[in-house]
Protein backbone atom coordinates (compact mmCIF):
# COMPACT_ATOMS: atom_id res chain seq x y z
CA UNK A 1 0.00 0.00 0.00
CA UNK A 2 1.27 3.49 -0.87
CA UNK A 3 1.52 5.87 2.08
CA UNK A 4 1.76 9.65 1.95
CA UNK A 5 4.90 10.46 3.90
CA UNK A 6 4.69 14.25 3.62
CA UNK A 7 1.10 15.54 3.89
CA UNK A 8 2.19 19.18 3.41
CA UNK A 9 3.87 18.38 0.11
CA UNK A 10 0.88 16.33 -1.00
CA UNK A 11 -1.52 19.19 -0.23
CA UNK A 12 0.75 21.67 -2.00
CA UNK A 13 0.89 19.34 -5.02
CA UNK A 14 -2.91 19.23 -5.20
CA UNK A 15 -3.12 23.05 -5.15
CA UNK A 16 -0.33 23.43 -7.72
CA UNK A 17 -1.92 20.84 -10.01
CA UNK A 18 -5.28 22.64 -9.76
CA UNK A 19 -3.64 25.95 -10.71
CA UNK A 20 -1.78 24.36 -13.63
CA UNK A 21 -4.83 22.56 -15.01
CA UNK A 22 -6.99 25.68 -14.59
CA UNK A 23 -4.42 27.74 -16.51
CA UNK A 24 -4.25 25.17 -19.30
CA UNK A 25 -8.05 25.03 -19.48
CA UNK A 26 -8.50 28.80 -19.64
CA UNK A 27 -5.71 29.17 -22.21
CA UNK A 28 -7.11 26.39 -24.42
CA UNK A 29 -9.30 28.85 -26.35
CA UNK A 30 -6.28 30.87 -27.43
CA UNK A 31 -4.35 30.12 -30.63
CA UNK A 32 -1.18 28.21 -29.78
CA UNK A 33 1.09 28.93 -32.76
CA UNK A 34 4.62 27.53 -32.84
CA UNK A 35 7.93 28.35 -31.20
CA UNK A 36 8.87 30.46 -34.22
CA UNK A 37 5.49 32.21 -34.49
CA UNK A 38 4.00 32.21 -30.99
CA UNK A 39 0.30 32.79 -30.68
CA UNK A 40 -1.41 34.37 -27.67
CA UNK A 41 -1.90 30.95 -26.07
CA UNK A 42 1.66 29.69 -26.46
CA UNK A 43 3.19 31.09 -23.27
CA UNK A 44 0.14 30.45 -21.02
CA UNK A 45 -0.07 26.83 -22.23
CA UNK A 46 3.65 26.15 -21.80
CA UNK A 47 3.67 27.82 -18.38
CA UNK A 48 0.56 25.93 -17.26
CA UNK A 49 2.03 22.58 -18.25
CA UNK A 50 5.29 23.45 -16.48
CA UNK A 51 3.23 24.18 -13.36
CA UNK A 52 1.49 20.80 -13.75
CA UNK A 53 4.91 19.11 -14.04
CA UNK A 54 6.02 20.87 -10.85
CA UNK A 55 2.87 19.64 -9.10
CA UNK A 56 3.54 16.07 -10.25
CA UNK A 57 7.14 16.31 -9.02
CA UNK A 58 6.12 17.63 -5.60
CA UNK A 59 3.33 15.05 -5.38
CA UNK A 60 5.75 12.21 -6.16
CA UNK A 61 8.16 13.60 -3.56
CA UNK A 62 5.38 13.48 -0.95
CA UNK A 63 5.30 9.68 -1.29
CA UNK A 64 9.09 9.29 -1.05
CA UNK A 65 10.41 11.73 1.57
CA UNK A 66 9.21 11.95 5.16
CA UNK A 67 7.80 15.35 6.07
CA UNK A 68 5.92 17.16 8.84
CA UNK A 69 2.17 16.79 9.27
CA UNK A 70 -0.30 19.49 8.29
CA UNK A 71 -0.86 21.89 11.16
CA UNK A 72 -4.28 22.89 12.41
CA UNK A 73 -5.64 25.92 10.56
CA UNK A 74 -5.35 29.16 12.51
CA UNK A 75 -8.35 31.44 11.95
CA UNK A 76 -7.13 34.41 13.97
CA UNK A 77 -4.31 35.47 11.59
CA UNK A 78 -6.50 35.04 8.54
CA UNK A 79 -9.39 36.99 10.06
CA UNK A 80 -7.27 39.85 11.38
CA UNK A 81 -5.38 40.28 8.10
CA UNK A 82 -8.61 40.23 6.07
CA UNK A 83 -10.13 42.87 8.37
CA UNK A 84 -6.95 44.98 8.15
CA UNK A 85 -6.98 44.79 4.34
CA UNK A 86 -10.67 45.67 4.14
CA UNK A 87 -10.22 48.64 6.48
CA UNK A 88 -7.37 49.91 4.31
CA UNK A 89 -9.30 49.41 1.08
CA UNK A 90 -12.38 51.23 2.30
CA UNK A 91 -10.52 53.98 4.18
CA UNK A 92 -7.98 55.06 1.55
CA UNK A 93 -10.55 56.93 -0.55
CA UNK A 94 -12.12 58.63 2.46
CA UNK A 95 -9.13 59.59 4.63
CA UNK A 96 -6.11 59.18 2.34
CA UNK A 97 -3.11 56.87 2.28
CA UNK A 98 -1.45 58.15 5.46
CA UNK A 99 -4.33 57.61 7.86
CA UNK A 100 -5.66 54.46 6.13
CA UNK A 101 -2.22 52.81 6.28
CA UNK A 102 -1.71 53.76 9.93
CA UNK A 103 -5.09 52.31 10.93
CA UNK A 104 -4.59 49.13 8.90
CA UNK A 105 -1.09 48.66 10.32
CA UNK A 106 -2.38 49.20 13.86
CA UNK A 107 -4.75 46.26 13.31
CA UNK A 108 -2.43 43.86 11.44
CA UNK A 109 0.09 43.00 14.22
CA UNK A 110 -2.73 41.53 16.31
CA UNK A 111 -2.81 38.56 13.94
CA UNK A 112 -0.03 37.27 16.20
CA UNK A 113 -0.68 36.59 19.83
CA UNK A 114 1.31 38.81 22.17
CA UNK A 115 1.53 41.82 19.87
CA UNK A 116 2.00 45.09 21.72
CA UNK A 117 0.62 48.54 21.00
CA UNK A 118 4.14 49.98 20.97
CA UNK A 119 5.21 47.47 18.34
CA UNK A 120 2.08 48.22 16.28
CA UNK A 121 2.74 51.98 16.45
CA UNK A 122 6.33 51.65 15.24
CA UNK A 123 5.25 49.29 12.47
CA UNK A 124 2.41 51.54 11.34
CA UNK A 125 4.49 54.72 11.27
CA UNK A 126 7.42 53.07 9.50
CA UNK A 127 5.37 51.28 6.86
CA UNK A 128 3.19 54.32 6.23
CA UNK A 129 6.26 56.50 5.67
CA UNK A 130 7.69 53.81 3.37
CA UNK A 131 4.43 53.60 1.37
CA UNK A 132 4.23 57.38 0.93
CA UNK A 133 7.90 57.68 -0.08
CA UNK A 134 7.82 54.79 -2.54
CA UNK A 135 4.36 55.01 -4.07
CA UNK A 136 3.56 58.71 -3.97
CA UNK A 137 6.95 60.42 -4.28
CA UNK A 138 9.22 57.91 -6.06
CA UNK A 139 6.68 56.22 -8.36
CA UNK A 140 4.32 59.17 -8.70
CA UNK A 141 1.16 57.16 -8.11
CA UNK A 142 -1.98 59.30 -7.87
CA UNK A 143 -2.81 58.26 -4.31
CA UNK A 144 -4.33 60.85 -1.98
CA UNK A 145 -1.90 61.18 0.94
CA UNK A 146 -4.45 63.09 3.04
CA UNK A 147 -8.16 63.45 2.69
CA UNK A 148 -9.06 65.57 -0.31
CA UNK A 149 -5.51 65.82 -1.70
Amino acid sequence: MIRIKSPRDFGAAIVILAIGFAGAYFASDLRMGSAARMGPGYFPQILSWCIVALGVFIGAKSFAIEGPPIERMQLRPIGVLVVSSLVFGYAIEEVGLALAAVVAMLIAPYARRGASLREALFLSIGLTAFAIIVFVWALGQPLPVWRGR
